[in-house]
């Protein structure tokens, strides 16, 4: 990527609470929350190159990606779905992960990270069309690094599951 993409997000990077993404499994297969955040980052660092933003605007889009699910709970735990379980018909629905990380994870960052209000609603959005719209292009840009990253994990994750599957198959096969 390079250093002035390294520089950006350094602090972001070293930071205690954002290592500990390391350990979060995201989408599935053997990746992790760290790894997401950080090809998200890259690949809204390329769209805003390629969208000929200010060097300001790259640096705001990078970093906004680098915390877009930065929310500071495992959505799979007991603990959330119990919060989840406690409302009822469609209030249950909006209090569900997908729809309520995005403002968790603007929330966080901003106590950790100075966000700009580009940066915050970027964060905030980026799960659109289960969050409101985008309303920025640091948002859009986001959005859409997320979205082609996501693709990426989730397909092979997918893959991964399918040769797991024929490997087995393969195996009974062979007596």
């Amino acid at each position: 990527m390079g250093q002035e993409f390294e520089e950006m997000t350094e602090d972001i990077l070293s930071h205690p609470k954002f290592q500990a993404l390391r350990g979060h499994c995201h989408h599935g297969g053997e990746n992790s929350l760290f790894n997401h955040l950080l090809d998200s980052a890259k690949e809204a660092y390329r769209l805003a190159g390629i969208f000929g933003l200010s060097d300001e605007r790259v640096r705001a889009v990078t970093r906004a990606a680098m915390l877009h699910d930065f929310f500071g709970y495992d959505w799979r735990s007991d603990s959330h779905k119990q919060m989840v379980h406690q409302y009822t018909g469609w209030k249950r629905v909006t209090h569900m992960h997908a729809f309520v990380h995005g403002t968790m994870a603007a929330e966080r960052a901003s106590r950790y990270f100075t966000l700009d209000y580009r940066q915050y609603a970027a964060i905030r959005t980026h799960m659109f069309p289960l969050a409101p719209l985008p309303r920025n292009s640091e948002a859009w840009i986001v959005t859409l690094a997320d979205k082609i990253v996501a693709t990426r994990e989730v397909a092979a994750t997918v893959g991964w599951q399918i040769r797991r599957w024929f490997r087995r198959d393969w195996a009974s096969m062979a007596c």
